[in-house]
């Protein structure tokens, strides 16, 4: 289950709960492979919706691996989300807003 006070996303992917984390090493490489120069960049795209399915699954990627989940490389490309393509998106831009915020209590 979920801590959202740790950060901490759920989505179900293939069938089984992953919960998802993003550490700072994770928000790092996200800086570089999505060609952001800074973290408010990238917050950025989601707030104002110019993000690609791509930076969803960069996300998603990181989070996996700051939670502990593993999937091959390319694998969250091929796995089925439940919820589809909108719970992917939700959940992306959830895990980057709960690296800066606190949840609503």
């Amino acid at each position: 289950m979920a801590n959202p006070w740790r950060g901490e996303v759920a989505l179900v992917i293939d069938g089984h709960e992953q919960v998802l984390k993003l550490t700072l090493g994770a928000l790092a490489e996200l800086e570089s492979t999505l060609g952001e120069d800074t973290l408010v960049g990238l917050a950025g795209r989601f707030e104002s919706q110019r993000f690609s399915s791509r930076d969803i699954i960069a996300l998603l990627e990181a989070g996996l691996r700051g939670g502990g989940g593993e999937l091959p490389e390319g694998g969250l490309a091929q796995a089925e989300i439940a919820g589809g393509p909108m719970a992917a998106a939700r959940a992306a831009a959830e895990l980057l807003a709960r690296a800066f915020t606190l949840p609503e209590t």
